[in-house]
């Protein structure tokens, strides 16, 4: 299976191509993922660093967590896989971490992001506050943020692929 991804058009209105292009660095870090086994997603891009692809999938299920549940939407939605005792939770994948969990889990939290996302105009102030900002936070700024995060960490993403089995392109 491909993950589908399309280019927004290029005359789209500013919501359309925000939303598409967050739509097509998700899809891309899906890719990144496909047709490798439970193994690869948990190896190590270059030891020490413990930065995998599961890893990534994980982390940014936090990140949509954080920024369209907690911040956009004001939910209090704890997190998922970090905590006090392991702030980068989400990176210390185990044997026991599985790639239909955090599928799962991501995908369920891109949901919900889209749902909270289309209760706001992308002018609008969210509703809860980030840890480094007591101020608010609009859509269109959140869209933006995500989208730098996805193809940020789809860079990371390619160069672990490519060392797993080669692959390259996007």
């Amino acid at each position: 299976m491909t993950t589908e991804r399309r280019e927004p058009a290029a005359d789209a209105d500013e919501r359309t191509m925000l939303e598409g292009w967050l739509d097509y660095h998700r899809g891309t870090l899906a890719r990144k993922c496909e047709g490798l086994s439970g193994e690869q997603l948990r190896t190590a891009s270059v030891p020490p660093s413990e930065l995998s692809l599961l890893g990534l999938v994980r982390h940014m299920a936090e990140v949509e967590r954080g920024w369209f549940r907690r911040v956009l939407a004001g939910e209090d939605a704890g997190p998922l896989y970090y905590g006090e005792a392991d702030p980068d939770g989400e990176f210390h994948v185990t044997e026991a971490d599985t790639w239909q969990e955090a599928y799962a889990t991501w995908q369920a939290e891109i949901d919900a992001a889209r749902r909270h996302a289309a209760r706001f105009g992308l002018g609008d102030p969210s509703l809860g506050r980030h840890r480094f900002s007591p101020d608010p936070y609009t859509l269109r700024w959140i869209y933006t943020h995500m989208i730098e995060e996805y193809a940020r960490h789809n860079g990371h993403a390619d160069l672990i692929r490519e060392r797993l089995d080669g692959v390259t392109g996007e």
